[in-house]
């Protein structure tokens, strides 16, 4: 478990976003007396609570509550913290109804228990605090949604309602955060993916991408460049089953550490032996790995693999492209000697740059996450692969920031978190050092003196997940992709029927090119289907009529950009060459 805060490492803004959320139970109880609480922290940017309502309820309730709220707020009543004995806070909490406290209390072997009263004992809650002196300090805050979430976390248990809101310390700061929400909301990727005909989702395979024949070209452009970079780097590519036997996850440790994420399968017939459908792609690349004597000379080898995964996320954890059960990995596997690890980490490093720089992503910061609760391998290998990726951060001059306990279960990791151009901050690289893998999978090479010794295995994804990327990238371009990107570069459109056999022309010449172009002759108007060419942020129209026929140009309408006029097809190709160039 990570370590308890202590109070006064907790900023000021924490203290109103969790007094925040106490004010917000004090609220839906004196609405709906006969709620049940649950658990209400501090977040990013806000709080939440947790609650079982006698009935449901829905997000049309939220300015009712945030009134009450207000009013409890304007009273300007003092936080106080008062300590009750096992015994009396199970009487406490019995007498309350309040079972979900209880129930978090049965995980906890304290004695005594903290409690927080608003004013004079009007309202008393299950807390560690700490909070701000008084409601009356708080000046900025607004309720923004509802979900469902289960108890614990765990889907085995009762599903409650989770009222969101934000917090800031002025109005100001609120202000600019909901102008945030509201850009947040015209590039929300599931919209524009439905409105650009990108992907969908349905019922029959919840939280499985649908690929429209658009979105599955934007995505095969980003294997395409991030094959042509790997190639360039060394890498060799793989490719490993969806599934295998459940023995050699057990032998990696995935199947108990991992169980509740997998799906399982048991094949009807004769054969009695299990599998189960990868939720990682490194099993498969040690087996890879295995099928020949490596020597020392071979090293560093590195694996790159395109590697679709499936996890069981709980439904409620879906989220468009973001959180999904299927996800396709830019996965890549790095076996390489000890001396070797600080080369190939600030290698990836580099590519990590490269790649993010051309989709105008910038670094937001980079995390050390270090050893977790549930691991395996020795203290020994932990604290010298954790030491040997903070020398490497140190002698990149990279600031980075401890994440405790959140490496993988077989090692330390490197996470990288991006920034949009909205400022939000996305996670999407991982790069994670493993000493205990290639000792789980028996990995060896033939080193100097005819011996046999045991590589040290670096896990790494640049992207994440293409299916992740996309949403990020969607919601950064707002769907204006770059040319290169674009899964319709060129809209051909031909001014009336006379002018169908030239453009037509004029497609196959782009076509012969590798250019994605399609001619638009609807029976709408020229400005219409321009407009239309505009909606589906399609880089560049070629407009052609008389004139262009005649002289054998085309007049060349770049998406929101003033026109570039009547040129040959020769000089516009040059200017998608030189635009193309990544």
């Amino acid at each position: 478990m990570k370590e308890k805060r202590k109070k006064e490492d907790v900023t000021e803004i924490e203290k109103i976003r969790h007094s925040l959320s106490h004010i917000l139970a004090h609220a839906v109880l004196n609405l709906y007396p006969k709620a049940k609480l649950g658990i209400g922290p501090a977040i990013k940017n806000g709080y939440y609570y947790d609650f079982e309502f006698p009935e449901p309820i829905c997000e049309d309730v939220l300015p009712k509550i945030e009134e009450e709220m207000r009013k409890i707020i304007d009273k300007d009543l003092p936080f106080k913290q008062i300590f009750k004995s096992r015994q009396e806070t199970i009487k406490f909490l019995e007498e309350q109804e309040q079972e979900y406290k209880l129930d978090l209390i049965k995980d906890i072997p304290d004695e005594k228990f903290s409690f927080y009263t608003t004013g004079d004992n009007e309202f008393i809650d299950l807390c560690r605090g700490p909070h701000v002196d008084s409601t009356g300090k708080i000046k900025a805050f607004k309720l923004t949604q509802i979900a469902g979430a289960y108890w614990k976390g765990d889907s085995n248990n009762k599903m409650l309602t989770r009222i969101y809101g934000v917090a800031f310390q002025s109005k100001k700061e609120l202000k600019a955060y909901e102008k945030m929400l509201e850009e947040a909301a015209k590039r929300d990727h599931r919209k524009l993916g439905k409105d650009l005909d990108l992907f969908s989702f349905h019922e029959e395979g919840p939280g499985f991408v649908f690929w429209h024949n658009r979105g599955l070209k934007i995505r095969n452009k980003l294997i395409d460049y991030w094959r042509s970079l790997h190639r360039r780097d060394g890498y060799e590519e793989i490719k490993t089953p969806t599934m295998l036997t459940t023995d050699t996850w057990k032998k990696s440790g995935h199947l108990e550490t991992f169980l509740d994420k997998m799906f399982l399968a048991t094949p009807h017939g004769a054969e009695k032996m299990e599998y189960a459908v990868k939720p990682m792609n490194c099993d498969g690349g040690m087996l890879v790995y295995k099928t020949q004597q490596r020597s020392y000379r071979d090293l560093p080898i590195r694996m790159g693999e395109i590697g679709t995964v499936h996890r069981y996320e709980a439904s409620g954890e879906l989220h468009g492209l973001m959180r999904v059960r299927e996800a396709t990995q830019d996965d890549a596997h790095i076996y390489c000697r000890e001396s070797q690890i600080k080369d190939e980490l600030k290698g990836v490093i580099k590519l990590c740059n490269e790649i993010y720089n051309t989709f105008d992503l910038e670094i937001d910061h980079i995390e050390l996450s270090t050893r977790p609760a549930k691991s395996i391998g020795s203290d020994e290998i932990w604290e010298k692969a954790e030491s040997t990726m903070k020398e490497v951060l140190k002698e990149e001059r990279i600031e980075f920031e401890i994440n405790p306990e959140d490496g993988a279960f077989y090692g330390p990791k490197f996470d990288f978190h991006l920034k949009d151009c909205i400022g939000r901050s996305w996670q999407c690289s991982t790069i994670q050092l493993d000493f205990a893998q290639p000792e789980n999978f028996d990995l060896t090479y033939i080193n100097e003196e005819g011996a046999k010794e045991r590589p040290v295995m670096i896990h790494r994804t640049i992207y994440g997940s293409l299916e992740r990327f996309m949403g990020i990238i969607i919601e950064n371009y707002v769907g204006k992709f770059p040319l290169w990107l674009a899964p319709e570069q060129i809209s051909v459109i031909p001014i009336a029927e006379r002018h169908l056999e030239y453009s037509y022309e004029i497609l196959k010449k782009l076509r012969d090119r590798d250019i994605r172009a399609t001619i638009n002759y609807e029976d709408e108007t020229m400005q219409s289907r321009i407009r239309d060419s505009e909606l589906m942020k399609i880089p560049y129209a070629l407009v052609i009529g008389d004139k262009e026929e005649e002289t054998q140009t085309v007049s060349v309408r770049p998406a929101g950009k003033k026109e570039l006029g009547i040129m040959k097809l020769e000089e516009f190709m040059k200017i998608l060459k030189e635009e193309m160039n990544i």
